[in-house]
């Protein structure tokens, strides 16, 4: 997700410190992650000398100036293409999990044993994801469910992978 395009979504319902930013990003996308104070102001810096944001307001407060960012036009411009352009599907054609895999068939290694491994640890996210999702507001419900469905496609690649490990070893190692 692009952070400076985000931060351009939420300056365009109304002027925003970058205290208010955070806080808000952190409440709507930042589930797995939270934002540090410095990715948030090096991110308004960027956005400021690249004219999609201005500042509107200063403000004394106890300590440094609170500084209050508008959305310029060129900044509703730029995070209104974003939007406008797909995001890359990602295929995950080479994942890591692939790769090891296939690094423990040529060294002899447990491949079943990390497929089990690999999917207990699956299985344990989704019923974590569950349960956020039974106690989330509907934003929270539909992350869990972006999460939970790109989990069951793995699980199924899991399952395949299983079926197919003695085809998989004899054509690895040839």
């Amino acid at each position: 997700m692009s952070i400076g395009q985000t931060f351009l979504g939420l300056l365009e319902e109304t002027p925003r410190h970058g205290y208010d930013i955070k806080r808000l990003y952190d409440e709507r996308f930042g589930h797995a992650r939270q934002l540090a104070y410095g990715q948030v102001y090096a991110t308004l810096s960027r956005l400021l000398r690249s004219g999609l944001v201005q500042v509107e307001a200063v403000e004394p407060g106890e300590g440094p100036d609170r500084k209050r960012y508008a959305i310029t036009e060129a900044g509703v411009t730029d995070v209104q293409r974003w939007l406008a352009t797909p995001e890359k599907p990602e295929p995950y054609l080479q994942s890591t999990l692939y790769t090891k895999v296939v690094l423990a068939l040529l060294t002899d290694r447990g491949a079943a044993d990390l497929l089990d491994v690999q999917r207990a640890e699956h299985l344990r996210l989704m019923r974590e994801l569950t349960r956020r999702k039974r106690d989330g507001d509907l934003a929270e419900q539909l992350i869990c469910d972006h999460a939970l469905f790109h989990l069951e496609a793995d699980l199924r690649w899991l399952e395949l992978t299983a079926a197919r490990l003695d085809e998989l070893a004899a054509e690895v190692r040839r």
